[in-house]
């Protein structure tokens, strides 16, 4: 007992406790999500307007939290910054991220999400017009080379090609709104601070969602939805949306961003293993091969160009989930 105490400590002290806990909260996003579509029949805007509408008390909260004596005014420039960041980061890469959840199974979804530092390489590589490197050549053709293998065994299994095709290009759309986001919060996070534009991002976006279901949503069926719809809306909105990106602030400010993004890695695997164990989604050697090369090559690009868009002590607001 004093060892397993002794260790608890110093995960705490070390920030590594704090890591994983915002790794295991963001991949189970599309395990929640997932549960929803099978407790009732709801289409993605619904799941994704109950999961903001019980976040936004919640990124209330994380606004109140960040406060503090030396904290920058906010100007025009700065909320038409924030208010793009949270139509493209938590509301457009969200929705597109839940559409694609309706075709394809979330082991599929999270390794489609985790190519996304490839896409922050290319567009960096867009705007400052500079060529990438053999290395980074590699990296990114083992990314898409285990994507693709996953894929195919995808479809192969499911025998809708069609479908999972149409869910994977509705991620990949999710996870290229997010690095639009990515990109972004450089222009604004050394100003606002990394907590607090995840605040007022989340409080945007949540708006945003809510309106989109009032234009196109019945909120009658609301009521009618099953508990276990609500109970999946709420894990999401606390465990899958706002504690991850505390945990994730707590664990940079013990051991850095460096160390705090490497455990990202961990995403893929535990949404893998979550799936198989909640969701009875099969795992092949096929997708343990395609998510390794996956991570292999993501890793490489981190250890090269790959790097956040943000300074060290202030990374992007949830920047190793590929939220959506």
């Amino acid at each position: 007992m004093n060892k397993l105490s002794s260790l608890y400590q110093r995960s705490l002290q070390n920030g590594v406790l704090f890591a994983v806990l915002s790794a295991t909260g963001f991949s189970l996003k599309a395990v929640f999500v997932k549960l929803s579509y099978a407790a009732a029949s709801v289409d993605a805007v619904t799941v994704l307007a109950i999961r903001m509408g019980l976040a936004l008390p919640l990124f209330l909260w994380l606004l109140w939290f960040s406060r503090g004596p030396e904290q920058a005014r906010l100007s025009l420039g700065d909320g038409a910054r924030i208010l793009l960041l949270g139509m493209v980061g938590y509301y457009l890469s969200s929705l597109f991220d839940f559409y694609g959840l309706e075709y394809i199974s979330a082991g599929l979804e999270r390794l489609i999400l985790f190519t996304y530092p490839t896409l922050v390489l290319l567009l960096q590589m867009a705007m400052t017009r500079e060529r990438p490197s053999s290395r980074t050549l590699a990296a990114m053709a083992l990314c898409y080379l285990g994507l693709g293998i996953a894929l195919v065994h995808d479809i192969r299994v499911e025998g809708s090609g069609g479908q999972i095709m149409l869910g994977a290009i509705w991620v990949f759309a999710s996870a290229v709104t997010y690095a639009i986001y990515y990109i972004g919060t450089a222009a604004v996070i050394q100003r606002v601070g990394s907590m607090r534009l995840s605040g007022l991002a989340g409080i945007t976006s949540s708006v945003m969602v809510l309106m989109h279901y009032a234009v196109s949503g019945d909120f009658h069926q609301l009521a009618t939805l099953p508990g276990s719809v609500w109970l999946y809306g709420g894990l999401m909105a606390l465990i899958s949306t706002v504690l991850p990106i505390y945990w994730m602030a707590l664990a940079i400010q013990r051991m850095g961003a460096t160390h705090a993004a490497a455990f990202g890695n961990l995403g893929p695997v535990l949404t893998v293993f979550a799936s198989w164990a909640l969701l009875n989604e099969a795992i092949s050697v096929y997708q343990i091969a395609g998510l390794a090369l996956v991570l292999f090559g993501v890793s490489r690009l981190s250890g090269g160009k790959a790097k956040a868009p943000a300074p060290a002590k202030q990374p992007a607001p949830d920047s190793q989930a590929a939220n959506g």
